[in-house]
C-alpha cells in the first residue's frame, strides 16, 4: 500500500526540522516540492536546501511541481478554498499515480506544523475519499510559527493560570476572543488589530519567523501599530510575500 509521510518542517529555520523528521524524509521514495510562482520561489528553495542537507538517502527522488492557486475573486471564500483543496487533492493524487508503486512513500513538507491553521490533512482526506485507491498516512509534528514567535520575543504564550486562544485575522475583526487575556492571531493579510482600542493591548509581532529575515516587533499596541504597518508593506514589497504572526495581549 502507498504511504503518504506529511512532515512538520517547521517555520523557516532548516533546524528547526527534528530527528523523527529527518528519518521520515530519508524514508520516502519521492519528496514533492511545490512551486507557488516565482514571487514565492523562497518557500520551495527553504524545501530544497532541507533536502541538501538532511536527505542521505541516494534512492530518494525530488518531485517539483506547480501547486493550484485559489481564486481569490470568488465571492464565497468557503466555496473558493473547496474548489482549491480539491484542485490540490487532483494534483496529489496524479502525483501518486505517475511517480510511485503499489508501495510506494511519498513525503510532503508542510510549513510549521500539519495539524495548526494548515489545510494538508484537510486534502488528504480528500483525496482518500477520491483517489481511486488505497493509501495510508503518517504525521510527523513540527515547529509551529507560534513557538518560534514566543521564542523569538522570549515570552510566555499565557499568562499565570490562564488560556489563550489561537485564532485568524478573519475572525479578529468580529472582535476580540472573550473570556482570554491573550491571543495569537494567524493568517492576517490586513492586520485586523486595526479596529481594536490600541490603549488595551500588548503585541508582539513577528515575520518571516525562524527564517534569516526574521523580524520582530513589541510593544503597547498604540505605539507601534502605524509601524508593524510600514515595516510588514516594505516586507512585503522585498520579497513579494510574507508570513506574519502576532500576538495581542489585554494591558
Amino acid at each position: 500500500m502507498r504511504t503518504l509521510l506529511v512532515i512538520g518542517i517547521g517555520s523557516g529555520n532548516p533546524e528547526h526540522m527534528t530527528i523523527q523528521a529527518i528519518n521520515a524524509l530519508n524514508g520516502a521514495d519521492v519528496v514533492l516540492i511545490p512551486r507557488k510562482g516565482p514571487a514565492k520561489d523562497d518557500l520551495a528553495q527553504l524545501r530544497r536546501k532541507i533536502c541538501e542537507r538532511y536527505l542521505t538517502n541516494p534512492a530518494t527522488r525530488i518531485v517539483e511541481f506547480d501547486l493550484p492557486v485559489r481564486d481569490a475573486a470568488d465571492p464565497s471564500y468557503l466555496a473558493g478554498v473547496a474548489d482549491w483543496h480539491h484542485a490540490i487533492a487532483d494534483t496529489y493524487r496524479r502525483l501518486l499515480l505517475a511517480e510511485t508503486g503499489d508501495d510506494g512513500a511519498v513525503a510532503l513538507l508542510v510549513w510549521g506544523d500539519p495539524s495548526l491553521y494548515d489545510s494538508t490533512l484537510r486534502i488528504v482526506d480528500r483525496l482518500a475519499q477520491s483517489a481511486g485507491f488505497a493509501f495510508r498516512h503518517e504525521v510527523i509534528a513540527g515547529i509551529t510559527s507560534v513557538q518560534a514567535l514566543a521564542a523569538g520575543h522570549k515570552i510566555a504564550l499565557n499568562t499565570v493560570g490562564n488560556p489563550f486562544q489561537i485564532t485568524t485575522g478573519r475572525k479578529l475583526k468580529e472582535g476580540f476572543p472573550d473570556d482570554v487575556d491573550t491571543a495569537v492571531v494567524m493568517l492576517d493579510g490586513g492586520l485586523s488589530f486595526d479596529h481594536l482600542d490600541a490603549h488595551m493591548f500588548d503585541i508582539y509581532w513577528g515575520a518571516y519567523l525562524g527564517t534569516a529575515d526574521e523580524i520582530l516587533i513589541a510593544g503597547k499596541l498604540g505605539d507601534v501599530a502605524e509601524e508593524i504597518v510600514r515595516v510588514r508593506a516594505e516586507a512585503r514589497e522585498t520579497h513579494g510575500w510574507i508570513m506574519d504572526t502576532y500576538l495581542l495581549r489585554r494591558r
